[in-house]
């Protein structure tokens, strides 16, 4: 990635503005599936540990920023700033254009994003934790070709109905809801799945 594209972006910009500007944080990835074809991008919500997954044709830039193009269309501007005020992910080429991300067709600042440290996984330690879940729907080395945004969804749906620990025997899904509403999340895409049927195996997307 070019090296100006984190001027003003490092890691510790990113612990400075978050300490004059007390914000939620979102977490931002890539998972691939086989060699080449679909990669998801992933955003993870640190403070809900709630995630979010959107298949992408390949893993570019301009792929990135036409999900947050449609992200911003699809919840309307009060409701994109309010879930993604920041940004923080790694240095990988698709992230490499970050004004694309940050600002919108007509100018206008809807977002901030940051860089980790180059090889400094831990500094977005949720987000690649909570992969471990999508993992065991479908397995490392598995291309994501065959599955749709539908798929995908489900998926999430059913690992955001997962109670964890760390939430107090909550899930993701509950939490969530209470910070930003229903009404976000079914424009989401995601819906509660009782804990007695929910399925975190290859079954659930098997064709």
């Amino acid at each position: 990635m070019d090296k100006h594209c984190a001027e003003g972006r490092s890691y510790e910009d990113y612990l400075t503005y978050i300490k004059e500007n007390p914000v939620a944080v979102v977490q931002m990835d890539t998972v691939k599936g086989g060699i080449a074809g679909k990669v998801l991008l992933t955003l993870q919500f640190v403070e809900t540990g709630f995630m979010l997954a959107f298949l992408r044709p390949a893993n570019t830039s301009k792929s990135v920023t036409a999900i947050f193009n449609n992200l911003d269309d699809i919840l309307g501007r009060e409701a994109f700033r309010k879930l993604f005020p920041v940004l923080l992910t790694d240095n990988g080429s698709e992230f490499s254009n970050p004004l694309k991300i940050e600002v919108d067709t007509y100018g206008e600042y809807r977002t901030r994003v940051f860089y980790c440290q180059p090889n400094r996984p831990d500094q977005k330690g949720s987000i690649e934790v909570n992969h471990e879940f999508i993992r065991r729907v479908i397995p490392k080395g598995k291309s994501f070709d065959e599955f749709t945004q539908n798929d995908i969804n489900l998926m999430m749906s059913h690992i955001n109905s997962y109670n964890r620990l760390k939430l107090n025997d909550r899930c993701p899904y509950d939490v969530f809801k209470f910070f930003y509403s229903e009404d976000i999340l079914t424009a989401l895409g995601i819906q509660k799945i009782k804990a007695d049927d929910i399925n975190l195996t290859p079954k659930l997307l098997k064709k």
